[in-house]
């Protein structure tokens, strides 16, 4: 006879898949609320035919009214779940509304007063600002009369399967050289470019502007600064003044990456003196689609199961609220990557893990992730940790894995993806340039506490990853995955085990923290990681707000 430690909708889910059954999240409702759910789940699962995938309502209900194992009222009539105890609600913006889609801030509530910092551009919420987040405490199952209906998710710019590279110097050219045609086209609107070697052959004291990749960034014995820029042409010297406005942009820049500087040549046209400097950058004008229904998605990230920091009872709270009625919206869940610890990702990891074989741990990762509701669509990418090459863009993970995690047939693509739903673009990028975003720039411009602030500098850069070396593995390809062609409505990432969110240009930036606690590794190198949170978005409204099951 099965046997159910609890009557939580995770366990069920876990039982029912264990002898080989998905369910709809009204199913496991009603053998939750039976009199006792180990006695029928064995009479479902006795029931079932050789066929059956998925253990409908229908068949729950036949199964009590012809065994006799429910109690009264217990499914004859369900009661709602009880909803987590929030304060500070917004009732002028009720999460079912449809407010102005380009609204500056978030609708969120919390336990305390949120403090968000704004601007007619970019608005967010972290711990630094006043983190606004509900904690959910899911005590009860609720009885649905409908079943969640995502629509297929839509993916572009997977690397998998298309991965030509072998490591030769020429496709490395061939990869900065798209980069460069990519990037350059965003650029071209704004200047009137001219390649390096025809800037080089114009009379000194001609205006000049061009567009490059940043070849080589170094201060002058005055403290002036020298950016060497590359087209395919050549290479040219543009000088920005230390005491002219525009020299703060240069602690943004990074090497690699596409700009434009537009100034005036020395006499000897050896150089530019530099007037402006644009990137490619998001319009300010971009508003963002949404969905036509009231329907949402939860974005999480950094799972990290085989270690021993791997907070189980949160994921499994996590999952017991997914088949409340208060989520009864929350329809995808996309996951941006380190689903599991790995094996050798850094020193002595080995001392931290609680599954030490790397196939344990995505089997492992499959069974919790089972007790997600099986009607909900799944899109998730690799990471760092990952069983996939560290280079990126990283390919989705290979059959054996994916056999491994078929359970919920979740959508698996690469790093970085593109995941439309319901009319909604996801970017979708696991994040390890984040850490040279932040070792790079000003903490008021990028820090651990605010990721989302360097994932705006991304979304400026129009790339996931521009520059090239240090911690950033590139592998070369015939085009580049890694820029950002089209805006996306949403950047979701994750790899900084940090929580921080905010709307740049309209497109909402997220990133989903982690369900690890602070490892010896972190610990050392001053890491706090925000745990067990699930940011929720509206993909009506674009407004999130974030449950807490820590």
């Amino acid at each position: 006879m099965p046997t159910v430690p609890s009557e939580t909708p995770s366990r069920i889910v876990q039982t029912l898949a264990r002898h080989g059954y998905n369910a709809d999240r009204e199913a496991v409702t009603l053998l939750a609320r039976a009199g006792d759910p180990a006695a029928a789940i064995e009479a479902v699962v006795s029931a079932a035919g050789d066929d059956t995938l998925r253990i409908t309502s229908s068949d729950v209900r036949a199964c009590l009214d012809s065994n006799a194992v429910a109690t009264g009222a217990a499914v004859a009539q369900s009661t709602p779940a009880e909803t987590p105890e929030t304060t500070d609600s917004q009732p002028e913006n009720p999460q079912n509304a449809r407010p102005n889609t380009t609204s500056s801030t978030p609708t969120t509530t919390q336990e305390n007063q949120p403090t968000t910092s704004e601007s007619p551009h970019e608005t967010e919420g972290s711990k630094s600002t006043g983190r606004k987040e509900v904690v959910a405490e899911p005590t009860g199952t609720a009885d649905h009369t409908q079943n969640r209906n995502p629509t297929p998710a839509e993916i572009t710019g997977d690397i998998t399967g298309r991965s030509t590279g072998t490591g030769e110097y020429s496709q490395f050219v061939t990869t900065f050289r798209d980069r460069y045609e990519q990037l350059s086209k965003l650029l071209k609107s704004r200047v009137n470019h001219r390649p390096a070697t025809a800037i080089a052959d114009m009379p000194g004291g001609s205006d000049a502007e061009m567009i490059g990749l940043v070849n080589d960034i170094r201060s002058t014995a005055s403290g002036h600064w020298l950016i060497e820029l590359e087209d395919t042409t050549g290479t040219f010297p543009a000088l920005v003044m230390k005491d002219r406005p525009i020299a703060e942009l240069v602690d943004e820049l990074l090497l690699d990456e596409c700009i434009a500087v537009q100034g005036t040549l020395a006499d000897d046209s050896g150089i530019l003196f530099t007037d402006s400097i644009h990137f490619p950058d998001v319009p300010r004008t971009f508003r963002p689609s949404t969905a036509d229904r009231h329907v949402q998605a939860a974005l999480i990230s950094d799972v990290h199961v085989g270690s021993q920091e791997f907070m189980a009872d949160a994921w499994n709270r996590f999952a017991d609220w997914l088949h409340t009625e208060d989520a009864e919206a929350v329809e995808y869940l996309l996951i941006a990557g380190d689903m599991v610890e790995g094996v050798g990702v850094y020193p002595d990891q080995d001392e931290e893990l609680d599954i030490i074989d790397i196939f344990d741990q995505y089997e492992a990762f499959s069974e919790h992730l089972k007790a997600v509701p099986g009607d909900m669509e799944i899109v998730m990418i690799p990471g760092n940790h990952d069983a996939v090459r560290l280079a990126e863009p990283q390919p989705g993970f290979d059959e054996e894995l994916r056999n491994i995690m078929s359970a919920h047939d979740p959508k698996i693509t690469g790093n970085p993806s593109t995941v439309t739903i319901e009319g909604v673009s996801v970017l979708m990028y696991h994040g390890v340039s984040l850490d040279e975003v932040i070792a790079e720039h000003p903490e008021d411009k990028a820090s651990y506490d605010e990721p989302h602030k360097a994932m705006y500098s991304l979304l400026k850069k129009r790339h996931v990853a521009p520059q090239y070396g240090g911690k950033m593995r590139l592998a070369p390809e015939t085009k580049d995955y890694l820029t950002i062609d089209t805006v996306p409505d949403i950047f979701h990432t994750g790899h900084v085990h940090k929580l921080g969110w905010g709307k740049y240009h309209n497109v909402l930036a997220v990133n989903s923290g982690c369900w690890q606690a602070q490892t010896a590794f972190q610990k050392k190198v001053n890491i706090d990681p925000d745990v067990a949170h699930a940011p929720i978005v509206d993909l009506d409204t674009l407004d999130m707000t974030v449950r807490k099951f820590a």
